[in-house]
C-alpha cells in the first residue's frame, strides 16, 4: 500500500504512468440534483481492495484531480473522485470556486453532508464493476475537500478513517456535531496557514474531544495553505503555496494512517 501513496509524494510534477489504470465516469443523484465523478483503479488485478472517496480542492473534478487520484490508487485502492457541486457546475476560476464552496460550507452544511454521504454510497455501489471491498471505505480531501471529509465525521458516519490535507476546521454553526464521532481522523495542517487560525485549532480539538473522537492533528512548520498541491505554485508571498518537504511527510503519514485502518 505504501508504494502507491508515496508515489504521489515523491513525484508530483511528473506522475508515473500506470498502463492498466482506469478512470471511469460515474454519475449519481441527490434529490433532483445530478453529480458526476470518476472511479479510478488499476485493473491489472481483480483482487478486491479498499476504497477511498477523494474530494478535490475548490476547483472540483479537474484533470489534475484525476491524475492525483490515479497516483494514490496505484494497485491498492479504488478511488472515487467526488463532485459535490453538481454536474455542469464546474468552476472556471477561483472566484466562481469561492462562491460554490462558500455556499456549501456556511453555517448550515446539511447539503454538503448529503452530497458527500451520497458520494460514499456511490463508491460502495461500484463493488460489482470495480475490484472494490465495499466493507473498507475511507475518505480524504484537499483544502475545501478536506473541510468536506471532516463533515463525514461530524455527521456521525462510520468509515475506516478520513484525512484532511490543509482543510478548514471551523464547523457550521447550524450543523451539529454528532454526540459520538465514530470515524478516526488525521488532520494535516500548515503551521503558517493564515486561513486556519490558532483559535480554530483549539476549538476543533475541543469539539473532537467532546465527541470522543479518535483524532490526530499534525502541524508542518513553515507550511501554508495548499502545501500538498504542486499546482498551487511557489509564490513566497502567497498563503496558497506548495511545500515539497511538508508534502512528502504528509503523504507518508496518510499512507501509514490508512494502512493501519485497513489492516494492510
Amino acid at each position: 500500500m505504501r508504494r502507491s501513496l508515496l508515489a504521489l509524494a515523491l513525484s508530483f510534477a511528473a506522475l508515473p504512468a500506470f498502463a492498466a489504470m482506469q478512470a471511469k465516469p460515474v454519475e449519481w443523484t441527490v434529490g433532483k440534483d445530478r453529480f458526476s465523478g470518476y472511479v479510478v483503479y488499476d485493473d491489472a488485478s481483480t483482487a478486491k481492495r479498499p476504497g477511498l472517496v477523494m474530494v478535490p480542492n475548490w476547483m472540483g473534478v479537474t484533470d489534475d484531480a484525476v491524475a492525483r487520484a490515479k497516483a494514490v490508487a496505484g494497485a491498492d485502492y479504488v478511488v472515487l473522485v467526488a463532485d459535490v457541486y453538481g454536474k455542469g457546475s464546474q468552476p472556471a476560476n477561483a472566484g466562481e470556486a469561492g462562491k460554490l464552496a462558500g455556499g456549501l460550507r456556511g453555517d448550515n452544511r446539511s447539503a454538503l453532508r448529503a452530497r458527500i454521504d451520497a458520494a460514499v454510497a456511490t463508491l460502495k455501489t461500484q463493488a460489482g464493476s470495480a475490484p472494490l471491498d465495499a466493507e473498507k471505505i475511507g475518505a480524504f480531501g484537499f483544502c475545501f475537500g478536506g473541510s468536506t471529509v471532516l463533515e463525514l465525521a461530524r455527521s456521525g458516519a462510520e468509515l475506516a478513517g478520513v484525512v484532511s490535507l490543509h482543510g478548514g476546521l471551523a464547523p457550521g454553526a447550524k450543523s451539529a456535531t454528532a454526540a459520538a464521532v465514530k470515524t478516526p481522523l488525521l488532520v494535516l495542517n500548515g503551521a503558517d496557514d493564515k486561513a486556519v487560525p490558532d483559535s480554530d485549532i483549539v476549538a476543533f480539538e475541543q469539539e473532537m474531544d467532546g465527541a470522543g473522537a479518535d483524532w490526530q492533528f499534525v502541524d508542518f512548520s513553515g507550511a501554508v495553505h495548499c502545501f500538498a498541491e504542486p499546482s498551487a505554485g511557489s509564490d513566497p508571498a502567497s498563503n496558497c503555496r506548495y511545500d515539497e518537504r511538508a508534502a512528502r511527510r504528509a503523504y507518508r503519514m496518510m499512507a501509514d494512517f490508512f494502512r493501519e485502518r485497513f489492516a494492510l
